[in-house]
């Protein structure tokens, strides 16, 4: 197996947004993230489709909205994380990371919160997810989550 070389350029540019981007988090600051960090079009890829996910069909049409997958403009992000901060209690959350390489970099992100509504409204959750950034000059350009889905 032949060894594959990593531009050592990209993983810097990767790791300083990666920094800046656990610094808002754990800040608290997602929607500054998202104004500083990202690209004017991002491509979201999540686990699992929001539409097959239990308990959709009984969300609120606003959550549905919200809602982002596939090329995604930094609008429908921030209406989304908008509409995540507004209808969730959060008791609290960490973030770790960053670890880069190349041009992108990966964090551990889990959040405690109870949603306010749908279908598992006062229901305390704890959320964990591993994420995947990809940064191209110097902006995220894609987002990838992982998680459990044990339902």
């Amino acid at each position: 197996m032949s060894a594959t070389t990593i531009d050592a350029s990209k993983t810097r540019e990767s790791m300083k947004v990666g920094k800046r981007l656990v610094e808002l988090c754990q800040q608290g600051e997602n929607r500054k993230a998202i104004e500083e960090l990202y690209a004017d079009t991002v491509n979201v890829i999540e686990a699992m489709d929001c539409t097959q996910m239990p308990g959709y069909d009984d969300m609120p049409e606003d959550a549905k909205k919200a809602q982002a997958a596939g090329p995604t403009s930094k609008a429908q992000l921030l209406e989304s994380s908008d509409w995540f901060f507004a209808n969730h209690e959060i008791h609290g959350g960490d973030v770790q990371g960053p670890y880069p390489l190349g041009d992108e970099f990966a964090c551990f992100m889990r959040m405690d919160c109870t949603p306010k509504v749908g279908p598992m409204a006062n229901q305390r959750m704890d959320m964990q997810e591993a994420c995947v950034y990809k940064v191209k000059d110097g902006k995220i350009v894609e987002s990838r989550f992982y998680y459990g889905m044990d339902f």
